[in-house]
């Protein structure tokens, strides 16, 4: 089993990724991470740009085939952008 460290949230909710940990794992500047929430804990997955293009494709093409099965007009990338914000803001909000 990996070591453990201890780390501090800062007042923005900032967490540093101990450097031992970044090097064994590949992190760097503008490394893209996963994050999500489990039960009490948090997990970040390390993604490539080409793996997070096309999990989007993949949202895409179901966005496009609801549509399609409901007689809707097929979206622009601006507007499911929007959606996808309108969406976030809504869950920030508790909506």
């Amino acid at each position: 089993m990996a070591e453990s460290d201890v780390i501090v949230v800062s007042s923005k909710g900032q967490v540093v990724i101990p450097q031992d940990l970044r090097e064994k794992l590949g992190i760097g500047p503008k490394t893209k991470l996963l994050v999500y929430g489990h039960r009490d804990a948090l997990v970040m997955k390390k993604i490539e740009v080409d793996e997070a293009i096309e999990r989007l494709e993949e949202l895409y093409k179901r966005i496009d085939a609801r549509a399609e099965k409901y007689g809707l007009r097929r979206l622009s990338e601006r507007e499911i952008n929007a959606l996808v914000q309108k969406y976030r803001h809504g869950r920030k909000q508790g909506v």
